[in-house]
C-alpha cells in the first residue's frame, strides 16, 4: 500500500537525531465484530479490549501434517445423493495391508478405536441428512484422510466445534502429542520463539508454495493442504465470526488463524485484515500488524476503524506525526483526547532529542521514562535512547533491564519497517548493553549483523573491534585460570580492561585471579568496581565478602553476606560465610572488651 503524504514526509524529530528514522508498540485495539464505520457503511460492531504484554510466544507440541502424503492419498467426500441420505465410498486398502486399528465415528460422535482385522470390503455407507452439516462434512473429510493415509492422526476440537487435524488451524496445544509439528506451526507464523517470529506463511501462501499436488481434474482447484480444503468450504463471514469468538475468549492465535482463512478466501474485505492487525497486537507482533491495517485502508480509505487502530499502533511506535494524521481520518471513532495524548508523546521526544544532543544523561533518561510512560511503549528507538543514557552513566545493570522490557521483533520484519540503517542504529546499542552486561558472544554476533545492514556505521566497526578484542581477552584469561596460571589469566583479564574499563565481568574475573595469589586487597577493589556499574552481581558480592572476610574485614563482610542472603537464601556458602563472620566479630569485641 502507498504510504499517505505525511508517512513519505522526510523523517525528523528524534529519530532523525539519533538513528536517521522515527518510531516503535501500540495500545492493542479490539478485534472488529461485524461491519466497520465508513462513510459508505454503518458500522455495527462491537468493541472489545484485552490487556496484552511482551510475551514470549513458545511451539506448541502436535503432529506433523505431510501435504504430500495427503494429495497423493487424500478422498474426497461425495455430495449428497437427494434429500434424505448420501452415499460416501469407503478406501478399500490393498490385500497384503497388514491389519491395523482404525479410528470410527461412534453413535455419540466421538472417535473410536476399531480392531477388526483384514481389509475393509468397499461399499457406500448411508448417512443420515442430519449428520451431514458444515460438521459433518469437516469430520468426514478428516476421518477419509486418515483412513487413506493408514495411520492414526491427532484430533482437536477448535471452539467452533468443528474437528480438524492438529497443526492446522491456529496454534492449539494438545498434550502429549509429537514434537514433529513444532515446524509446521512455527510456519503458519501462529506460534512464536522468544525474541523473534519464525517466517509467517498464510494458508494462500501454503497453498501456492506446497508441493506439486497430483492432478485431479482440469477444472478442479488444486489445494495444498487439509485446512485450505477444509476453510474453502466456509464462509468467511463465519470464519470471521468465529475469529472474534475466539479473540474476545483471549485465544489470539486460533484468532489469528480464523482472520488468516478469511482473507485467503476473500482477501479484498478490509474488515478481516482489520481484525488480524488486532489479532497480531494481541501477539505483540506489532510491526506485522501496522502492515496490515495500512492494507485494510488501501482497501477501503475511509475505514474509521481501521484509521484508529493505526493511529494507536503509531502512537505505541513512538511516530506521532502518522498517529496524529490517522486519528483525524478516524472520524467518530477518535476524540481530540486521543490527539492531545499523541501530542504530549511529541513533547516528551522533543526533549529526549534535545537531552541527547546537549549529553545531559539523566535528562534523557527522565524524558524517555515520560514518553514511554505517556503511550510509546513499543518503541524501540526510545528503549535504545535510555539504554545509551545508562550505559553513558555507568550503570550498566539498569541498561541492562531496559533491554530486558524492550520488545523483540522479529529481525527481518524490523529490517523491513525501519529500514537497514536504522535497525543497525537499535543494534549498535543493544551490541553495547550485551557487553557490559558479560554476554560477549550476543555482542558480537548483534554489532556484526550491524555492520552488514549498513557498512558506513563507523560507530559500528569500532564496538565490533572492541567486542572482538575483549571476548578474546576473556577467552584467554579463562583458559589460563582454568590451568592455574593465575598471574597469567590476570594480564589477560587486564588486556580486556584495557578496551573496556568498567566491563564488570573482567573486573569480577581479574578479582578472582588476586584472590587466587593472596592479593585480596586489590581484589576488593576490582569486586568494588564491579558492583559499582551493577549492584545486583551476586558472582562479585560473594567474592568481596570473602576477600573481605580473609583481611579480617568482618564488619564489611558481615554487610554483603546479609544481602546474598536475602538474594539466595539457600545458599549454603553464604551460610556458611555470614555465620563464621558473625562469630569472628563477637571474638574480637570480646578481646576489646
Amino acid at each position: 500500500m502507498a504510504e499517505n503524504p505525511v508517512e513519505k514526509r522526510k523523517r525528523c524529530g528524534l529519530l532523525g537525531v539519533v538513528f536517521g528514522r522515527r518510531g516503535f508498540w501500540s495500545k492493542k485495539c479490539p478485534a472488529d465484530n461485524g461491519s466497520h464505520k465508513s462513510t459508505t457503511s454503518s458500522s455495527n460492531a462491537s468493541t472489545s479490549t484485552a490487556t496484552t504484554s511482551n510475551i514470549q510466544f513458545t511451539k506448541s507440541p502436535g503432529t506433523e501434517f505431510n501435504p504430500r502424503k495427503f494429495q497423493e492419498n487424500k478422498v474426497l467426500p461425495e455430495p449428497i445423493q437427494n434429500q434424505n441420505q448420501i452415499q460416501r465410498p469407503i478406501s478399500k486398502p490393498s490385500s497384503n495391508q497388514a491389519p491395523n486399528n482404525n479410528h470410527q465415528l461412534g453413535s455419540n460422535g466421538n472417535y473410536q478405536a476399531s480392531n477388526s482385522p483384514g481389509p475393509v470390503q468397499q461399499q457406500a455407507k448411508k448417512v443420515p441428512r442430519e449428520a451431514i452439516g458444515l460438521s459433518g462434512e469437516l469430520e468426514s473429510m478428516i476421518l477419509d484422510n486418515q483412513k487413506a493415509k493408514g495411520n492414526n492422526g491427532s484430533y482437536v476440537r477448535a471452539s467452533s466445534s468443528n474437528v480438524m487435524l492438529f497443526g492446522n488451524l491456529g496454534n492449539l496445544k494438545q498434550p502429549g502429542a509429537a514434537v514433529g509439528n513444532q515446524t509446521t506451526v512455527q510456519n503458519n507464523g501462529y506460534g512464536n520463539a522468544g525474541g523473534g517470529y519464525g517466517t509467517r506463511k498464510t494458508m494462500e501462501d501454503e497453498r501456492r508454495t506446497s508441493v506439486a499436488p497430483t492432478p485431479v481434474s482440469n477444472n478442479q482447484d488444486q489445494s495444498g493442504s487439509l485446512c485450505r480444503a477444509i476453510s474453502t468450504r466456509m464462509d468467511p463471514e463465519t470464519l470471521k465470526i468465529m475469529g472474534n469468538e475466539d479473540y474476545k475468549n483471549g485465544n489470539f492465535a486460533e484468532a489469528l488463524a480464523l482472520y488468516d482463512a478469511a482473507i485467503s478466501i476473500d482477501p479484498k474485505k478490509a474488515s478481516y485484515r482489520s481484525n488480524k492487525s488486532a489479532a497480531l497486537t494481541a501477539l505483540g507482533r506489532i510491526l506485522e500488524a501496522v502492515f496490515e491495517c495500512r492494507e485494510a485502508i488501501r482497501i477501503e480509505p475511509h475505514y474509521h476503524r481501521a484509521h484508529h487502530r493505526l493511529a494507536n499502533l503509531y502512537l505505541r511506535l513512538g511516530e506521532v506525526e502518522n498517529s496524529i494524521y490517522h486519528f483525524k481520518h478516524a472520524g467518530p471513532e477518535a476524540d481530540q483526547e486521543d490527539i492531545s495524548k499523541a501530542r504530549m508523546v511529541q513533547t516528551h521526544l522533543n526533549k529526549c532529542t534535545e537531552a541527547k544532543r546537549v549529553r545531559d544523561w539523566n535528562t534523557l533518561i527522565k524524558e524517555t521514562a515520560n514518553t514511554i510512560t505517556l503511550g510509546a511503549d513499543a518503541a524501540p528507538q526510545v528503549y535504545a535512547l535510555q539504554a545509551e543514557a545508562f550505559l553513558k552513566s555507568y550503570r550498566h545493570q539498569e541498561a541492562d533491564d531496559v533491554l530486558s522490557r524492550c520488545p523483540v521483533f522479529d529481525v527481518e520484519m524490523s529490517t523491513k519497517y525501519y529500514g537497514p540503517i536504522g535497525y543497525a542504529g537499535f543494534l549498535v546499542v543493544w551490541a553495547q548493553v550485551h557487553m557490559a552486561s558479560g554476554r560477549f558472544g550476543e555482542a558480537v554476533e548483534a554489532i556484526q549483523r550491524a555492520g552488514k545492514l549498513d557498512g558506513n556505521n563507523r560507530e559500528a566497526s569500532m564496538v565490533l573491534r572492541r567486542a572482538q578484542a575483549v571476548s578474546a581477552a576473556r577467552s584467554r584469561g579463562n583458559d589460563f585460570f582454568k590451568a592455574g596460571r593465575f598471574q597469567e589469566a590476570c594480564a589477560a583479564y587486564g588486556e580486556g580492561l584495557d578496551h573496556d574499563s568498567r566491563n564488570s565481568v573482567l573486573l569480577c574475573n581479574r578479582a578472582a585471579c588476586l584472590s587466587k595469589m593472596g592479593k585480596f586487597d586489590r581484589a576488593v577493589e576490582d569486586s568494588t568496581a564491579a558492583l559499582t556499574v551493577r549492584p545486583a552481581y551476586t558472582k562479585a558480592r560473594l567474592r568481596r565478602a570473602d576477600c573481605n572476610a580473609k583481611l579480617g574485614n568482618w564488619e564489611l563482610a558481615i554487610g554483603d553476606y546479609e544481602i546474598l542472603r536475602k538474594e539466595t537464601p539457600e545458599d549454603e556458602e553464604v551460610i556458611r560465610g555470614l555465620s563464621e563472620a558473625q562469630k569472628q566479630l563477637m571474638k574480637r569485641r570480646g578481646h576489646d572488651t
